[in-house]
């Protein structure tokens, strides 16, 4: 009976749903966290009639055709890049972006990873990192009797030194974008790495055409709506229940049909 297969794709594919829902949820708080869906699309059909097939020798036609499904399938988890909102953390080290764009940082292995996450501060040597080390890309650094740091939206970066009250440019933040941004690899830690689907990382200045702008002292929050997420999971929950109930008459017909054969 082809309703058990059918009805355990079913399961299968709302359980990706709930885990799909479960790590939004679980990121709700995470800094420039995209929230993610999962796509399903049904599986091939068995044809024992095909519509528009002839049904008599004087030229009739089915006008629909008998096909069975065999289920449905998950057929992607793509990521959602809307804006999330603007959070002010008065840290002259965090930056926000508003609007398209990543940062680029350079990863321990010397490869360049992608991410909206710009909660930065400085190493030990004055430069600007991520929260796990990381340099900013392009790299920059602040001199170590600087009194005060500013950023202005289109990336530049002043520093006040003592001595010096004239503000001195020490470096110009750089935003990447891609043609597909749902295509970049997610590798954890807000970071993303180009793939063939992402296309071809593309650099250019703050606030300059296709580009958004940051601002100082904010963090972009998670754009994961709570509201939307628990009903997704409510109807998630529902369609695997009623999957599950299909198993189970499934399984009562199959019981019926070996009992007549006793």
């Amino acid at each position: 009976m082809r309703a058990l297969s059918i009805a355990a794709t079913g399961m299968l594919a709302q359980q990706t749903n709930v885990e799909t829902i479960a790590n939004n949820l679980a990121n709700m708080n995470t800094t420039a966290f995209k929230q993610q869906r999962a796509e399903f699309q049904d599986l091939l059909y068995q044809n024992i009639q095909i519509p528009g097939s002839q049904t008599s020798d004087t030229g009739t036609v089915a006008p629909n055709g008998i096909q069975i499904g065999a289920g449905v399938r998950t057929a992607a988890i793509y990521r959602i890049t809307t804006q999330g909102d603007l959070k002010s953390t008065g840290n002259p080290y965090d930056v926000a972006i508003q609007g398209p764009g990543f940062f680029s940082v350079q990863q321990a292995d010397g490869t360049i990873a992608y991410t909206r996450a710009g909660n930065f501060s400085l190493s030990p040597q004055g430069q600007l990192v991520t929260q796990e080390g990381m340099v900013v890309q392009p790299g920059i650094a602040v001199p170590q009797n600087t009194l005060g740091v500013q950023i202005d939206a289109q990336g530049q970066v002043n520093a006040t030194v003592a001595g010096n009250p004239i503000p001195q440019t020490v470096g110009q933040l750089q935003l990447t974008r891609f043609p597909n941004e749902a295509g970049l690899n997610a590798l954890g830690g807000n970071l993303y790495l180009e793939t063939l689907a992402s296309g071809s990382p593309q650099t250019g200045v703050p606030g300059s055409a296709g580009y958004g702008t940051v601002q100082q002292a904010f963090l972009e929050t998670s754009n994961v709506n709570s509201v939307d997420e628990i009903t997704a999971l409510i109807t998630a929950q529902r369609a695997y229940e009623m999957n599950s109930k299909v198993v189970t008459a499934a399984d009562q017909m199959l019981q019926k049909t070996a009992n007549l054969g006793g």
